[in-house]
């Protein structure tokens, strides 16, 4: 009873932590999404959209989808008529940036620097839409779009804008609380059991190759399965409770922008018709060879501040 209880407790404290971000965040943009916010800033972006190999309207499922998520990002893509090429890109950049304000909300929740969610994020997905243009010669035939519905009743008059929203950010809150209230409680029940602890050991070699230490284990998992916004609950009580540095805190965010929820975030994009086992690779390699670099760059910093410190 104890473990239920303390196990609660986490996933309540977590929720009511992480709706702070979602609801507003969500209300608002839901919102902007009605007014002509939204248009200007996918007019704004279109003239860049031929450098990474994409028409202009593409422009409006990158909006979408990093302004509210994937569903709404391949809502977008199908109202279009694409290449096979032209998703596969979109879906690759949408796979690194998408959700970007909530996500970013939470990550700051961890105490992981704006500056690196954004220039990791962006980055990603710019870096990867210009290699995959440049590479991939083929894909040049229509996409044909499986059996995938994406209808939503336009709401008339500000009243049912502010109601829509409402509607959507009480349900992301609610849908945070069913994940993450039961995932608190199984985590207890692991610490309380001493499994949680064996677990991280026997990831400790995964962990180490990508330079994190092995506290952060089930921060990583937990990411991988759920995603970053449900992962983030766990983060931030692994921050808090089990001693996992910012370092390793930032490390395995930078892990998770590449490749989290992977099954999910990977099998949404089948109906779209694209080829998702390379995506999938892509997200995982990335993961793997950005964390390891970023991971020896800074052992390298510490290293070279170390030796400054004993040296003066």
């Amino acid at each position: 009873m104890g473990t239920l209880k303390r196990g609660m407790s986490a996933g309540l404290k977590t929720t009511w932590t992480l709706s702070k971000v979602i609801f507003p965040i969500t209300l608002i943009v839901v919102i902007l999404q009605h007014t002509p916010v939204l248009p200007w800033i996918i007019q704004f972006i279109e003239p860049f959209m031929g450098l990474i190999g994409l028409r202009g309207e593409a422009a409006i499922p990158l909006v979408l989808g990093n302004a509210l998520n994937l569903y709404a990002g391949i809502a977008g893509i199908l109202s279009l008529e694409l290449t096979v090429k032209e998703v596969f890109i979109l879906a690759t950049m949408l796979s690194f940036s998408h959700n970007i304000f909530i996500e970013t909300g939470v990550a700051l929740k961890v105490g992981v620097k704006l500056w690196i969610v954004l220039v990791v994020r962006f980055g990603l997905a710019i870096v990867s839409a210009v290699v995959i243009n440049l590479v991939w010669q083929g894909g040049g035939e229509v996409a044909k779009y499986g059996v995938v519905t994406a209808t939503q009743n336009i709401p008339d008059g500000w009243f049912e804008i502010i109601l829509l929203g409402l509607q959507k950010a009480t349900f992301g809150v609610l849908q945070l609380a069913l994940i993450v209230i039961p995932l608190m409680v199984i985590i207890q029940f692991l610490k309380d059991r001493n499994y949680l602890q064996k677990f991280s050991d026997k990831l400790a070699p995964f962990t180490k190759v990508i330079g994190v230490q092995p506290n952060a284990s089930m921060t990583l998992v937990a990411g991988l399965v759920i995603g970053l916004a449900y992962g983030a609950g766990v983060m931030i009580q692994a921050v808090q409770e089990d001693g996992v540095s910012k370092k390793d805190a930032t490390l395995a965010f930078i892990f998770l922008v590449a490749c989290h929820a992977v099954v999910e975030d990977t099998l949404i994009f089948v109906p779209l018709g694209i080829p998702i086992l390379p995506l999938l690779l892509i997200r995982l390699i990335t993961a793997f060879v950005l964390t390891i670099i970023v991971a020896y760059i800074w052992r390298k910093s510490e290293q070279k501040r170390t030796k400054e410190v004993f040296t003066t």
